[in-house]
């Protein structure tokens, strides 16, 4: 049982690390708006939200492309890096 993270790639191990920190943000936003129990501070804490969203997602795929480069050509690289910057210009909008 002890091993099996030594089998787990360093990128998806750090995606995995990313994404995990998200969910808890996420869950702790929700208890916060709970918490308040205020129209007006939940739609604060949400617009918080959607600045972390964007952040983790970049990060992530940022990771994901780092360790998956020497798989991959320079060109299908530039096309991820267009596709995600087009998805940020898309919620940005």
């Amino acid at each position: 049982m002890k091993n099996w993270i030594a089998t787990v790639e360093t990128a998806v191990l750090g995606m995995v690390i990313l994404r995990m920190i998200s969910g808890l943000i996420e869950i702790t936003a929700a208890s916060l708006m709970l918490r308040f129990n205020a129209v007006d501070k939940a739609v604060m804490i949400n617009a918080s939200l959607a600045i972390v969203g964007p952040i983790i997602l970049v990060l992530t795929m940022s990771i994901g492309l780092v360790g998956m480069a020497d798989k991959l050509s320079f060109s299908k690289l530039f096309l991820i890096g267009c596709g995600v910057l087009l998805i940020l210009i898309g919620v940005r909008r």
